[in-house]
This record gives C-alpha cells, structure tokens and sequence, in this order.
C-alpha cells in the first residue's frame, strides 16, 4: 500500500464525499496491487454507484490526461504518492436534475429584458 497523505488537487464534492471516496482509495489500495490501476478503479466506481446510484467514473493511474463534463458537486482529482484518481458523476442519469434545469432556465428568462 502507499503510505502517502492524499492531496487534492481539485475538487467540487462536498467534504463528505471527498473523505469517502479517499477512503476508499486507500482501501483498494490495500486489496490490490499498485500497478493493478483497473482494478483499483473499478473497486471504487463500484463501491460509489453503490453508495451514491449509477454514473461514476473513476479513472486512476501515474501519467493520464482528461477532458469532462460532470454533474456539479462530483468532481475529484487527487494523488496519493504517485497514483493519481479521477472520479466524476457522469450526465448519464438527468432524470433527477430535470426539474431543477427546467426552473433555472425559466428564472434566465424572466430576467432577461
């Protein structure tokens, strides 16, 4: 296992989330080998859908480079030593954020002269 402090890098979770999915690095870490980044990842997407309902992404590795979109307040990237995690909500389920896109999009176009 690494023995290093996570550092975030950037982030629009909530603290709650952020500790969880933290902790969950570690414990995949714990089950796999370093250099077992997809089962790493897919330990802690699982564990996420799981927890939080389907549409989670986690992508982890040394050298990788990403461009995406996610649903706000679900966005993490942080390392831990030399591993890096990426993990983001996909747009996948909007049923639940419908309404709330509906009523923001009205309120703009009241506002606007």
């Amino acid at each position: 296992m690494l023995e290093g402090k996570a550092v975030v890098r950037e982030t629009d979770m909530p603290e709650e989330l952020q500790s969880h999915v933290m902790e969950l690095a570690y414990k995949a870490l714990d089950l796999h080998e370093v250099s077992d980044c997809q089962s790493i990842a897919h330990y802690i997407k699982q564990k996420f859908d799981e927890a939080y309902g389907p549409a989670w992404h986690c992508v982890v590795g040394k050298d990788f480079g990403s461009c995406i979109t996610h649903i706000c307040g679900s966005f993490i990237c942080f390392r831990v030593e030399m591993m890096e995690f990426l993990v983001f909500k996909d747009g996948g389920d909007f049923s639940e954020f419908k309404e709330e896109a509906i009523g923001v999009l009205q309120k703009s176009n009241k506002s606007d002269p």
